[in-house]
């Protein structure tokens, strides 16, 4: 009641119009509020759709190395969620990046980055790895007649930068040994090894000189695969970040 309206008096309501119009806008606020990340994500999609279409229309101009790179930033979840993010002015949350970046820090610390690649140049490659390599020499059939001399790393240290069409692969008895080489030189630069199928076997004299400043080499059993394997200590764990 307001002050100085004599005692009894009934006080005014807001108009019904003007109180519809408010119950309208807190309807309207709230249904905005709940579907926010809806409306930013397809606004999202929309324009990731807009920007592969344009990618698409000058796909056959990039080389393979550009091609790569697009392909990663496609496939990058991370970058989703960070345009999302920012699309709805929101901080990314960077607790979990930074999580990662140390975990990758960590595991690349006292590494160097070796290149290399096939013959004929088609295949190129990357991989983390120490200056001073241990490498395997193998008396197998196969690495015998082919001179298969490698050091073993884990998966996620090795990147392929181009050539994977022009690759084929080799395998024989268990199959799990996977020897890719080069369609056009033959080369084999880098293959999987069956006693780390979660990892490469680099041959070191594929590398580009330059970051390798040691080298030393054990001889393997491969005649007695099975039993060679399973008396080395550390063979299994080269693959393992």
């Amino acid at each position: 009641m307001p002050l100085g309206a004599p005692r009894g008096a009934a006080s005014k309501s807001p108009p019904i119009s003007c109180a519809r119009s408010v119950q309208e806008l807190s309807v309207g606020g709230k249904i905005w509020e709940e579907n926010v990340w809806f409306f930013g994500f397809f606004f999202l999609c929309v324009l990731r759709l807009t920007r592969t279409v344009s990618a698409q229309l000058l796909w056959g101009r990039f080389g393979e190395g550009e091609k790569h790179r697009i392909r990663n930033s496609l496939t990058e979840p991370n970058n989703v969620v960070y345009n999302l993010t920012v699309l709805l002015g929101r901080k990314p949350k960077r607790a979990r990046s930074q999580k990662l970046c140390c975990v990758s820090c960590s595991e690349y610390r006292g590494l160097v980055k070796h290149t290399g690649g096939c013959h004929c140049g088609a295949v190129r490659f990357e991989v983390w790895a120490s200056a001073d390599l241990h490498v395997f020499n193998c008396n197998c059939s196969i690495c015998t007649k082919k001179q298969n001399r490698h050091f073993i790393v884990p998966a996620s240290r090795f990147k392929l930068l181009k050539g994977a069409d022009n690759l084929t692969t080799y395998t024989f008895n268990t199959h799990r040994a996977q020897h890719t080489f080069c369609k056009t030189c033959g080369v084999q630069s880098f293959y999987t090894p069956r006693s780390n199928p979660d990892g490469y076997g680099i041959a070191p004299h594929c590398l580009d000189e330059g970051t390798v400043q040691t080298i030393i080499t054990e001889d393997i059993n491969g005649k007695e695969w099975e039993k060679a394997v399973k008396e080395h200590k550390t063979i299994r764990d080269m693959s393992k970040p």
